[in-house]
């Protein structure tokens, strides 16, 4: 007989660690106990700071990716927790993955996928409260998919009205595109600071961005993300 799974996390449980500025991981993919996590410095992207290349910026707007929102969340969360090349084993177990769609379809956990013919090859996926976006962890099957999903990101999160993307740890990747260290002290008083209501969800700023992109025949939705990761606010 196969062990019974173990109880996913409440979502409500999970939005109170995030509000705390904790967070959950586990040892390995089939562990059944998971750690709480609070870190003593963040990394957060400042959402006016973003460090769009040129070519990333081309990639974007020649739209090489089908680009998507919540249309595979569970989907990403599985390639995130898969085997890369510069990591051993994973901290996204069963349960995690599981609390995590629980979350997501309580509307709090979002993605952002990247397809290429059809092939689903990158993506970015995290948890929204109020007007705060923790980014959990991106995947990249091709060169290019996971920083494209993290752009559209930055720049949906900016339409929507967020006021703090949380990245957790710093990695010399992070660094690259713009993302800078905060104690935990400082990123409590920011999370602090940031419970009121984003003028939109993430969904709603991706389905006003086709909007946009489609009443004007010159554009594209790359293009408008593109020119508005270089816009400052």
């Amino acid at each position: 007989m196969h062990a019974p799974l173990p109880s996913i996390i409440p979502p409500d449980l999970l939005l109170s660690a995030y509000r705390q500025g904790i967070f959950p991981m586990a040892d390995a993919r089939d562990d059944s106990e998971v750690f709480w996590v609070e870190p003593r410095e963040r990394a957060i992207i400042p959402l006016d700071g973003f460090h769009l290349s040129r070519s990333l910026s081309r990639t974007i707007r020649r739209g090489r990716f089908e680009v998507t929102c919540n249309t595979a969340f569970r989907n990403v969360v599985r390639e995130c927790a898969g085997p890369r090349d510069d990591a051993e084993g994973t901290w996204i177990s069963r349960r995690i993955e599981q609390s995590y769609a629980g979350l997501h379809e309580a509307g709090h956990a979002h993605s952002i996928e990247c397809r290429e013919d059809g092939r689903l090859v990158g993506g970015v996926y995290g948890v929204a409260f109020d007007s705060v976006f923790c980014g959990e962890s991106m995947f990249s099957r091709t060169t290019d998919a996971s920083k494209v999903a993290l752009a559209w990101l930055v720049g949906l999160l900016r339409r929507a009205g967020c006021r703090v993307f949380d990245c957790q740890f710093m990695t010399s990747h992070l660094k690259s595109l713009g993302a800078v260290p905060l104690s935990q002290a400082d990123y409590l008083k920011k999370i602090a600071a940031a419970r009121i209501p984003q003028r939109q969800s993430l969904v709603e700023a991706y389905e006003s961005l086709l909007d946009d992109a489609a009443a004007d025949p010159s554009s594209s939705p790359g293009k408008l993300i593109a020119q508005s990761l270089t816009q400052t606010s």
